[in-house]
């Protein structure tokens, strides 16, 4: 395959992207990192899984809660017909 050419404009664009798009990486790790700390901390502090809370976290940010609580009532129907609940 061929080396392809970028003209010098593109590749004014390309650094950019990527210098930017490498920082917005950074900026979003440092803040899942902050925000697993603080679920962490209250998890413990409530007594409750923080997959829990990260969860909630998630449906919550969607806005999907009727998915989830359609599914929540399957799964319980599914237990309670099959007698495993």
């Amino acid at each position: 395959m061929a080396s392809r050419m970028f003209t010098g404009d593109q590749k004014i664009k390309l650094t950019q992207l990527l210098k930017e798009g490498a920082q917005v990486l950074r900026e979003v790790e440092d803040l899942n990192e902050g925000l697993n700390d603080t679920v962490k901390a209250i998890a413990e502090e409530i007594d409750v899984k923080p997959a829990i809370l990260k969860k909630a976290i998630k449906v919550a940010a969607k806005g999907e809660f009727s998915k989830y609580d359609e599914d929540h009532t399957l799964l319980e129907d599914i237990l309670d017909v099959t007698g495993t609940k």
